[in-house]
This record gives structure tokens, C-alpha cells and sequence, in this order.
């Protein structure tokens, strides 16, 4: 009796098969499934962030074509992932462990290493350049006008070279920019023809580091990668006024100082190239992707030249080109006019004197290696704070110690300072930044920022013209005064949601 009141409520129809049930999935996030579908591959994530994978269900076999068919849920028609061969390398490859990362870390650093050699050089050179040339200080500072103007040339260009040519054939576009240059300088040619050469190398310096920045601002321990990079760049700094001192004092004339840059930078045209090759196959097509989607809901995607736009806007970019505008103007015009201001105003010896500049940028290498993990402990905003308040303070003593000794003390301290700031301040735009701007903004952060490392020291050799090489403190300390600002300007960091 119980049986038949139940039948009053269900319907049993003893006629219909059980169709055959979905795929079942187990605990251990794998599918009893031999064939995964598209949307499995598609759906895959880093595999440290796969998720319980949900079955697509099956239609029932009813045999009624009005019954709908369940769609994939949203997470499945994300950006697709590579291709199901290239999962598991890339995997390996965003952790730190795969033999390419190594390799294209190492390219960097030793490209880094040269662009260091580069930039600190003009400081030991400045006054045999002036002597060979019969040039003041106004003149000899074209040098880092043009430089600059190469640093603005390639800003809105990097990402459109980047795209056509890939990261491989761009590596090698912008060391075959430093090895015509140097070649050129080399032979000494009329000043005019240096500094058009300075233009080259501002251009192909902007392109390399920009790339470089993208490339490890995206591993997932960017911030020691990033140290890293930028700490082989204060080793080049280190060693460049080492050996331009040396040789200069010795007799050998100073164009031939860059027969030493020229090597490295044939080694990196020919090591960038191969460690780089394939790199958009082994890169996953979210880290490639140019375009996105229009915030207003839109399908419409952004094209390239939207999405620059779009970057170029980005309050974080803004401020953070200015940051480093500043930053690169104080490191450079240091570097660049500290051994002129111990000549002029501490009557220091020329050929015992340029290795002041050997010390600030020893203590920029040091300052990268050893504080870059410690000012990501107590958190980057701070950390940067507290080390542009230290570099105020050190300059001034700079500024007033009445002695070469002094002073050079003062120098390697200041360097210390700065030294992680660049890693730091990467990091943190890193955060702020969409991941589809990282590569157009990153890139305008790096070549119109890094310009101020051509843009000040030029505005301080032509006010040392007239006013005396003790200008460069005071710039020093406005420069400082800029990137606090723009620095507490800068958006919170949230917690990205995509």
C-alpha cells in the first residue's frame, strides 16, 4: 500500500534506460577521461593554480533537439592557453627551473652589464674628451642630449619593433645598434659624428632594457630577477671607470676604452639572438596578447595602437616615467660629474680621482644584490622612501665634506642607496599595471624614464659652464625631491583580480 499512495507522486517509467553518466572526476583533479576536450586544454592554468575541473555535461539522450546544451562556464573562455605541448615547458619555465629561463636570465644580466659600462664610463672620460676636443663643458654635454633623444625615439616605437620583429630579432636590432656605434667612435672621428653615435646607443639601449624589464618583471620571482639584472648593470658601471681610469693615465687614448664595450656587445648580438630564439612559442598567449577589451563591455578588442594609448594614459605610467626620469638623471649626473666637481672644487688628482666613480657605482651594485630582497620584505613603497630621504642626506655631505677622502665615502654610501630603487620601483609598477599594458608601458617607463639619465647630466654640464660643477647637488636633491613626489602619488596596491 505504501508502494502505490508513493506512485501518486512519482511517475515511474520502468520503459527508459539510464543514459550513460558524465565523466567522473576524481580528487586528484584528474579526469577518468582518456581524451580531454578543447575546453580542458583551454582551461588549462600555471599548474600550481589548477582547480577541480568541472565536466562539460552530457546531453541527455533523449533525442529532443529543443533541449539546450550546457556552455562552458566563463573561466573556460578566458584567453586561450598554449598549445597542450608547450603546457608543461612553460610551466617549468615560469618557475625558474627550465634551462631557457636560465639562459635568457643570464642574457639579460650580461646585456645589463653592458648598458652599466656604457652609461658610466663619460664620467672618467668627460675631461680627455674635452682636452682632445678643445671643448668646455657646455659642448662636451651634446653628448648626453643626443643620448637622450635616442632614450624619447625609442619609447613609442619598442613595442611596434617588439611585434614585428620578435624578441629574438629585436635583441639583436639593438645590439647592432651599440656595435655601429662604437665601431664608429672607435676611430675617433670630429665630435660631431660622437655625438650623433650617442644617439645610436641612447636608442638601442632604450630598446634592450625596456625588454629586458618586460621579460623579468613577468617570472614569478621578479624581484630577485630584477636584482639580478640591474645589479649586472652596476657591475658594468663598477668596472667601466676602472678601466677608462687606467687606460686614460696610461697613455692609451681614450676612444679606444670602447674597444672593450664593442666585444661585449658582439658576445650579447650573438647570445641574446640564440637565447631568445622561439621565445613566442615557449611564451603563453596571455603574456602575448596586444590587445583587450574595451572597459565600457564592448566585444570590439584594442588594437596596438589603442592599447599604447591606453598606456601612455595610465596614471601609473605617467608617474612612473617621471620617477625614473628622475632616478636615472641623479645615478648618471653622480656618476657622470662627480670626478669634474673633486677636480674643480677638491683639487683631486685626474688619474687617481675617477675611481670615485668606480666606488658610487660599486656601492649601486652592492646596494642591488644585498638590499633588493630586504626592501621587498619591508615592502617596496616604504623601502623606496626611506632610501631617497637616505640619498638627500648623503649627497649634502657630498656637497660639503671639504675632502677627496670624504667625499668618496659619501659617493659609495649614496650609490648604496640607490641601488635598489630601480629593482624596487619595477616591481611596484609591475603590481599597478594590467597585465596587457606590462609590455607597452613597461617599455615607455624604461626608454622616456631612463632619458633622464642623458636629459640631467646635459642640464648640469651646461649650468657648470657658467655657474661652476657644484651645481650638480642641488640638481641632485631636486631630482631626489621629484621621485618622493611622484612616488606618493602613485595608485595602492591592490590585490589584481584577473
Amino acid at each position: 500500500m505504501a508502494l502505490s499512495g508513493l506512485e501518486a507522486f512519482i511517475n515511474i517509467d520502468s520503459s527508459t534506460q539510464i543514459s550513460s553518466p558524465p565523466a567522473a572526476v576524481r580528487k586528484d583533479k584528474q579526469r577518468v577521461s582518456q581524451s580531454p576536450s578543447n575546453y580542458e586544454l583551454h582551461g588549462i592554468q600555471p599548474l600550481e593554480q589548477v582547480s577541480t575541473v568541472v565536466p562539460k555535461p552530457v546531453k541527455p539522450s533523449t533525442g529532443d533537439p529543443s533541449t539546450p546544451t550546457p556552455t562552458p562556464s566563463v573561466l573556460e573562455n578566458r584567453l586561450p592557453s598554449p598549445p597542450a605541448n608547450d603546457v608543461t615547458e612553460w610551466a617549468s619555465d615560469r618557475t625558474g627551473t627550465s634551462w631557457k629561463t636560465k639562459w635568457r636570465l643570464l642574457s639579460c644580466c650580461l646585456i645589463n652589464f653592458g648598458n652599466g659600462m656604457n652609461d658610466s664610463a663619460p664620467g672618467a672620460l668627460i675631461p680627455y674628451i674635452e682636452k682632445h676636443y678643445r671643448i668646455g663643458y657646455a659642448v662636451v654635454s651634446l653628448i648626453f642630449v643626443t643620448n637622450a633623444l635616442g632614450f624619447i625615439s625609442a619609447a613609442p616605437v619598442t613595442h611596434a619593433i617588439e611585434h614585428k620583429l620578435g624578441r629574438s630579432k629585436s635583441y639583436a636590432l639593438a645590439m647592432s645598434l651599440l656595435v655601429v656605434s662604437y665601431v664608429v667612435i672607435i676611430c675617433q672621428p670630429p665630435f660631431p659624428v660622437v655625438v650623433a653615435c650617442f644617439f645610436l646607443l641612447g636608442f638601442g639601449i632604450a630598446l634592450s632594457l625596456a625588454l629586458s624589464n618586460v621579460y623579468c618583471a613577468n617570472l614569478p620571482n621578479s624581484t630577485t630577477a630584477l636584482g639580478c639584472v640591474h645589479g649586472s648593470y652596476g657591475i658594468g658601471g663598477t668596472v667601466a671607470p676602472l678601466f677608462a681610469t687606467a687606460m686614460v693615465s696610461n697613455g692609451i687614448r681614450w676612444s679606444l676604452f670602447y674597444t672593450v664595450s664593442l666585444a661585449f656587445s658582439l658576445i650579447n648580438l650573438s647570445y641574446a639572438s640564440w637565447a631568445f630564439l622561439g621565445f613566442e612559442n615557449d611564451t603563453p598567449v596571455e603574456l602575448l596578447q596586444p590587445t583587450a577589451s574595451r572597459p565600457t563591455g564592448e566585444s570590439e578588442p584594442l588594437t596596438r595602437k589603442q592599447l599604447l594609448k591606453s598606456a601612455i594614459r595610465n596614471r601609473t605610467t605617467l608617474l612612473g616615467a617621471l620617477f625614473i626620469f628622475a632616478y636615472q638623471g641623479a645615478e648618471v649626473s653622480t656618476s657622470g660629474w662627480v670626478v669634474s666637481f673633486l677636480i674643480s672644487y677638491r683639487h683631486g688628482d685626474p688619474s687617481s680621482v675617477g675611481y670615485v666613480s668606480a666606488g658610487f657605482w660599486a656601492g649601486i651594485t652592492t646596494g642591488r644584490f644585498l638590499l633588493s630582497h630586504p626592501a621587498a620584505k619591508l615592502g617596496h613603497k616604504t623601502a623606496v622612501l626611506i632610501m631617497v630621504a637616505g640619498a638627500v642626506a648623503f649627497q649634502l655631505l657630498t656637497w660639503l665634506i671639504p675632502n677627496v677622502v670624504g667625499d668618496a665615502v659619501t659617493v659609495a654610501i649614496l650609490g648604496l642607496l640607490l641601488g635598489p630603487v630601480y629593482t624596487s620601483a619595477t616591481a611596484v609598477f609591475t603590481q599597478l599595471l594590467p597585465r596587457n599594458m606590462h609590455i607597452p608601458s613597461l617599455s615607455f617607463i624604461s626608454a622616456l624614464g631612463s632619458s633622464g639619465g642623458a636629459v640631467s647630466p646635459f642640464f648640469t654640464g651646461l649650468l657648470a659652464q657658467n655657474v661652476g660643477t657644484m651645481v650638480l647637488h642641488p640638481i641632485c636633491i631636486g631630482l631626489y625631491g621629484v621621485m618622493a613626489t611622484s612616488w606618493l602619488l602613485l595608485p595602492k596596491i591592490s590585490k589584481r583580480s584577473e
